[in-house]
């Protein structure tokens, strides 16, 4: 994914909120944000998903408060977080990406309750003035199983050293950062534990991407570490397993936003088209309206699950996968029925619906894609109802 020059600090546009304050209310985030989605943002989905990073917008979605307000220190506002990041990604679900990847660094810093991540430097992050994402696709799967963690640690005077590859990360590029987890080598070459720390990514060295069909302009990096020092002002979590387990449950549920917005920007494109097509588009499955009425209620599920998202219980967690598979099941229908009812004209490289196909894939694959989902949602149940020991049916 082809990545523009990032830069270090985004100044907040003339007349939008520029400190935190009051003015973060629901209300004016939210219109803040529509507003930002319906106007810049619309006129460059198409450039960004041609490789466009759009840090200028991000850092207008910070000033406007869409990237802070899940924080505990403005309220933990997750259903505001999801509906903004829902009305970005009916414009452009790259964006919405992003702003995912934002919010969950935004997660790892407060949540880490290290002074020397939770002052400026979350203030600066969660503001837009600084930017940074999240590198934890491969320690989430090495978690579940799935693939061995890639990057390796061993502790030093101070701290520990880092070394390793992951294959790609996104929201990050010179000047920026993103939360990463490494295992901990000891004795016998065997992992202890893991450690969960603030990457600098001017101490890493960044490589491109091969191209990919879509959400090209999310600034997505192969990333190698060689010996790279982490000091105490760097650690997130140590060790890092309770660390994920309390925050997971919300760095999944904020993904819905995505899909939720991704669904809702098909919509748009089958409304479009119904005046002219609508007398033989009433033929096709996945309608308008049936579409729309899943996607109220599904929202209305996430919306409640997102007023505790730091619970502990095993059903809640299943909960939450379950949602955000549906999130993604829903996205992919709703985004291949609009391009069947624009027909030709939807199927256009520059048109919205055949960009929300692509956008629709990636909600689908991007960690934890809808097979890790479904595994987890398994392996948690049997947790929950194991087999039978003996006796009769």
């Amino acid at each position: 994914m082809a990545s523009a020059p990032a830069l270090r600090l985004v100044e907040a546009p003339i007349g939008a909120a520029s400190a935190v304050g009051p003015d973060w209310t629901d209300e004016a985030v939210l219109a803040r944000t529509t507003a930002i989605a319906e106007g810049p943002l619309s006129t460059a989905a198409t450039s960004i998903d041609h490789g466009d990073y759009p840090l200028d917008i991000m850092g207008q979605l910070g000033a406007a408060g869409a990237l802070g307000v899940h924080l505990d220190r403005h309220g933990g506002r997750f259903g505001l977080s999801l509906a903004a990041m829902q009305a970005a990604s009916r414009a452009c679900g790259a964006t919405g990406f992003l702003m995912w990847c934002h919010d969950v660094c935004g997660l790892y810093l407060e949540q880490s309750g290290n002074p020397a991540l939770t002052g400026a430097v979350l203030d600066d992050h969660l503001t837009g003035r600084t930017f940074g994402g999240t590198a934890l696709s491969n320690p989430m799967k090495a978690f579940a199983g799935i693939e061995p963690i890639l990057l390796r640690a061993r502790r030093v005077p101070g701290g520990y050293r880092v070394s390793g590859m992951l294959p790609w990360v996104s929201h990050i590029g010179p000047g920026q950062y993103c939360g990463a987890i490494a295992g901990v080598v000891g004795a016998g070459e065997a992992i202890s534990h893991e450690i969960m720390f603030l990457l600098a990514c001017d101490r890493a060295e960044l490589r491109p991407c091969p191209q990919f069909s879509g959400m090209e302009g999310t600034s997505t990096w192969g990333l190698r570490l060689d010996e790279y020092f982490v000091g105490q002002d760097d650690l997130i979590a140590d060790p890092a397993r309770p660390f994920i387990g309390r925050i997971r449950a919300a760095f999944i549920l904020l993904q819905c936003g995505m899909g939720l917005g991704v669904t809702e920007g098909s919509l748009d494109s089958m409304h479009a088209v119904e005046e002219p097509l609508g007398h033989v588009n009433q033929f096709l499955h996945d309608r308008p309206d049936a579409i729309a009425a899943e996607l109220a209620e599904l929202r209305a599920r996430v919306i409640r699950l997102a007023e505790t998202p730091f619970e502990g219980a095993t059903d809640y967690l299943i909960d939450v996968l379950d949602a955000r598979a549906q999130v993604a099941e829903l996205a992919l229908r709703a985004s291949q029925s609009a391009l069947l009812h624009q027909g030709a004209r939807g199927y256009l490289m520059s048109a919205a619906p055949q960009r929300r196909i692509r956008e629709a894939h990636f909600v689908a694959i991007v960690t934890p894609a809808i097979k890790h989902l479904r595994w987890e949602m398994a392996r948690l149940s049997q947790d929950i109802l194991p087999a039978a020991t003996g006796g009769r049916a």
